[in-house]
C-alpha cells in the first residue's frame, strides 16, 4: 500500500489560527517532517498528535531523505512547512 504525503500550512505564531483541517491531517499523520523540530513539537501536542516527528531541511542527509521515502511506502506522512527543492 502507498503512503500518503499531506502538506499542511501552519500558523506562524499563533497556535490558533491552525485550521481545524489541518489538525485533523495532523493527527492522523503517523510521521511528520519538519524544517524545524522545535516549533513543530509544541503545535503536535496543542493537536493532541503523536506522530513520529522527523527534522527534514536543505541540509538534511541523503539517509534522511531515503528515510522519509521508505514511509512513504506504506505511512501517511505530513511535512509542516513549506517543501524546498532539494538540489544535489
Amino acid at each position: 500500500m502507498a503512503g500518503t504525503l499531506y502538506v499542511v500550512a501552519t500558523p506562524l505564531g499563533n497556535l490558533g489560527d491552525l485550521s481545524p483541517r489541518a489538525a485533523d491531517t495532523l493527527k492522523q499523520a503517523a510521521v511528520v517532517a519538519a524544517e524545524d523540530t522545535r516549533h513543530t513539537k509544541p503545535l503536535l501536542v496543542h493537536v493532541g498528535s503523536r506522530a513520529d516527528l522527523v527534522s527534514f531541511h536543505a541540509h538534511s542527509t541523503d539517509r534522511t531523505l531515503e528515510r522519509l521515502l521508505r514511509l512513504l511506502g506504506g505511512e501517511r506522512m505530513s511535512p509542516s512547512s513549506p517543501t524546498r527543492e532539494r538540489q544535489r
